[in-house]
């Protein structure tokens, strides 16, 4: 990927009414800027701060605001592990993993380094992990973590799989048949099936899709339009005093799934700079349309995207403008220089220098909505109950990078309202069913411990998902 981090850290420069109407300044701004971010599941956002080993965690207000919440340092990631550009997932356990990164020191060193740490959001703490056997080199590599939990790599330098069990924290390899190039800078997107889909770099403009059951990857035809960027590069030294060489295939942009089912897929620049391609991937009958071509000649090789709540897609150009995707047009819109996040009341939160959210027009059809069939009516602070119904992963993962920087937000979330105060808490929810999209009328469930400070008396209950709630039950905090 390209070299970024000092991008992301850079203020927001918010100009115009139109801008005003979309965009909102966090009160209480993070001390040091943020990289990226992750939803945490007891409804708060922990991000990464600008020394790349700091850690902080943005909790909404008692109205459910983040524009309004408060900011605390987390613990810091072990000695010596201060990435930039890393794997990683928030897993079906609650946990934070992340794997690799493609500079060390905060950019100081570009290492490929294959360290690793876990985040327990329960005790604070980072734990090492230790690597898959053999992978001396980890990077800035392609993840995610499947419908059953597991969590799955690629290689960054070969065509290698691994998959990592949360609850033994043990690597196995996983064949990679039929991969036509090598996992760098390649991107990864859950499908409803549970397959992965990625559009290649190096073997552009094909795709490819990779079945957990059959353990191997077949060709999913041409994207139509090229959607990676020539490299700029030759031989980047790594490795032991510099003796290795990595040849950047090029870049590639975000790709979401929507929830019609079609893949927004979108491209870096093009040749002699000029602007980056989109093509769109229907999983429904697996071919390929070649989408609109971005404006003002921008691209989005390495850039933000995130599904909005009302199916749009709003992905970040290189130049700092945001663009939406409506299913048919790619217009303008806000500029949002930093990371990309929806948040559990589906505003986006934008990281940077200085941190805002950003609100969208329209809303959620109704048939995208978790719905809850099982639940506890009465609920004790500081118990933990199961809850269970369709649709609470969401239909997709909603937020992507094109390689690194995995954030995806497709688990459910338990957003309890008090009906006299009307203050907002968030059960945290762990051990999942699933990890998969789109999940449709299979009944999916997953477990949540009522806040110990929780308010008593009669309430309302919903789980969310990338940023739509269910409709709400009642119950009543005794």
């Amino acid at each position: 990927m390209k070299f970024i981090f000092t991008m992301v850290l850079i203020s927001l420069i918010v100009s115009g009414t139109v801008l005003a109407q979309t965009l909102t300044r966090l009160k209480n701004q993070p001390p040091d800027g943020i990289i990226y971010t992750f939803q945490l599941t007891d409804g708060t956002v922990m991000a990464q701060g600008g020394n790349c080993a700091d850690w902080w965690k943005l909790t909404p207000d008692n109205t459910g605001s983040y524009v309004n919440g408060t900011w605390t340092q987390l613990a810091s990631l072990p000695s010596g592990y201060a990435p930039y550009a890393t794997a990683s997932a928030v897993l079906a356990d609650g946990r934070l993993l992340l794997e690799g990164g493609e500079y060390s020191n905060c950019g100081a060193e570009f290492t490929l380094t294959n360290q690793g740490a876990i985040y327990d959001p329960v005790a604070n703490t980072w734990t090492a992990v230790t690597p898959p056997k053999n992978w001396d080199y980890i990077g800035d590599s392609p993840s995610l973590v499947l419908p059953n939990g597991d969590y799955v790599i690629g290689n960054k330098l070969t065509k290698q799989m691994r998959e990592l069990n949360p609850k033994t924290m043990k690597w196995t390899s996983l064949p990679s048949t039929g991969k036509k190039d090598f996992d760098a800078e390649e991107g990864w997107t859950l499908l409803a099936d549970g397959s992965i889909l990625t559009a290649d770099v190096k073997d552009a403009p094909n795709s490819e899709i990779y079945t957990p059951s059959a353990k191997k990857w077949v060709t999913a035809g041409s994207t139509i339009v090229d959607l990676h960027s020539p490299s700029p590069d030759g031989c980047i030294n790594y490795g032991p005093g510099g003796s290795l060489c990595y040849y950047p295939p090029g870049e590639i942009g975000p790709a979401i799934l929507r929830p019609d089912g079609t893949v927004f897929a979108t491209g870096s620049y093009s040749n002699n700079n000029g602007p980056g391609n989109t093509a769109i991937y229907d999983s429904l009958t697996g071919v390929w349309t070649a989408g609109p071509v971005f404006p003002n000649d921008d691209n989005a090789g390495d850039s933000f995207a995130v599904l909005l709540t009302n199916g749009n897609v709003l992905v970040e150009g290189d130049s700092g403008t945001s663009y939406i995707f409506n299913g048919t047009t790619l217009k303008a819109g806000a500029y949002t220089p930093g990371s990309l996040m929806i948040l559990p009341n589906g505003q986006v939160l934008v990281g940077g220098g200085t941190t805002e959210v950003y609100t969208s027009v329209g809303t959620y059809q109704t048939s995208w909505q978790p719905a809850i069939s099982s639940y506890p009516s009465t609920l004790t602070p500081g118990s933990t109950y199961p809850i269970s119904g369709t649709q609470f992963n969401g239909l997709s993962q909603a937020g992507s990078f094109g390689d690194e920087f995995q954030y995806a937000t497709n688990y459910p979330l338990v957003r309890i309202t008090n009906n006299s105060t009307h203050h907002v808490f968030y059960a945290r929810t762990h051990d999942h069913s699933t990890m998969g999209v789109a999940t449709g009328s299979a009944t999916v469930s997953t477990n949540f411990d009522v806040p110990a400070t929780i308010e008593t008396g009669a309430s309302t209950l919903v789980v969310v998902a990338n940023g739509i709630p269910s409709a709400a039950v009642d119950v009543t905090i005794q």
